[in-house]
């Protein structure tokens, strides 16, 4: 499956380093499937987006996926693709920039063009063939309609989906230059969260976080002595803090890191899809590592 992570440090920028995948130096390694795609997404001190991203087309994508990244950031988000639907193409490949917001997903939803009919005009926004760009899309087409509200606008988006074409995940996460919202929906794919301490679970210890899939690497020095939120699809560390999202469950981290809790779907979807229903490669996308 996807893999996502997403760091808020709010309200001060911090400096993180980043390696999206390992160097394919193991026999373990070696018998996994490799991604099609990794991305970061950051924010200048304008608050403007910056996105990195590469489809794992060649060996120059994969040196570019593997070379350590320093940033500095209030909010950042990872993603690590296993395409689903869509080419192996930059406008494929997450996170994705609408209206000076981030996005990435973890998932499969289906009958996009029922999807399509419901965006509208806001269907110009899509600039790929993924169905993640297009719950994008619906998001921020929800988000205008409540005035900006970002949650209201997820929950909006969510509960359409949830009521109207079929769904296999729906796990999100929104990223500001100063906030960061994450939705888990249904059961399917694991989501996890940690308010980290400053100095993590020892009071000194700078962050240092890896998937044990091999595929994101995260490290921030001046986490050792400042508090963050982190938010991702499995836990990256032995902190005993960390914590798994509910289904239907919307976190949110504001510019001062408080971070909020909403139950924004307390039903499955309609019309839920198991593994069966997707295609080979939207399966084999749902159950990689």
């Amino acid at each position: 499956m996807c893999r996502l992570f997403a760091l808020s440090a709010a309200p001060r920028r911090v400096h993180a380093t980043f390696w999206l995948l390992e160097a394919p130096d193991s026999l373990a390694q070696q018998s996994r499937r490799e991604p099609d795609g990794t991305g970061l997404g950051t924010f200048t001190p304008e608050g403007e987006p910056l996105v990195e991203k590469q489809p794992l087309a060649a060996y120059a994508d994969r040196r570019f996926a593997e070379e350590a990244k320093d940033r500095e950031s209030m909010t950042f988000l990872a993603h690590i693709r296993y395409a689903s639907t869509g080419a192996v193409e930059p406008r494929n490949t997450h996170p994705f920039e609408q209206h000076g917001r981030l996005f990435a997903h973890n998932g499969v939803i289906a009958d996009l063009p029922t999807l399509d009919d419901e965006l509208g005009e806001y269907r110009s926004m899509v600039h790929g063939d993924t169905d993640s760009e297009r719950l994008f899309a619906l998001i921020t087409k929800r988000i205008d309609a409540n005035d900006g509200d970002v949650g209201a606008g997820i929950a909006a988006a969510a509960s359409w989906v949830a009521d109207t074409i079929p769904v296999f995940s729906l796990n999100l996460i929104v990223t500001t230059a100063t906030e960061m919202w994450a939705l888990r929906y249904p059961d399917t794919h694991g989501l996890f969260v940690l308010p980290r301490v400053p100095g993590g679970p020892h009071g000194d210890r700078h962050l240092d976080q890896a998937s044990t899939a091999g595929r994101i690497r995260a490290r921030s020095g001046p986490l050792s002595s400042r508090g963050a939120v982190v938010v991702a699809s499995e836990r990256m560390d032995e902190d005993p803090d960390w914590r798994e999202v509910r289904s239907g469950e919307l976190l949110h981290v504001d510019s001062h890191r408080k971070l909020t809790s909403t139950m924004i779907l307390d039903r499955p979807p309609r019309r839920r899809m198991t593994l069966d229903d997707l295609g080979d490669r939207a399966a084999a996308s749902q159950t990689a590592v």
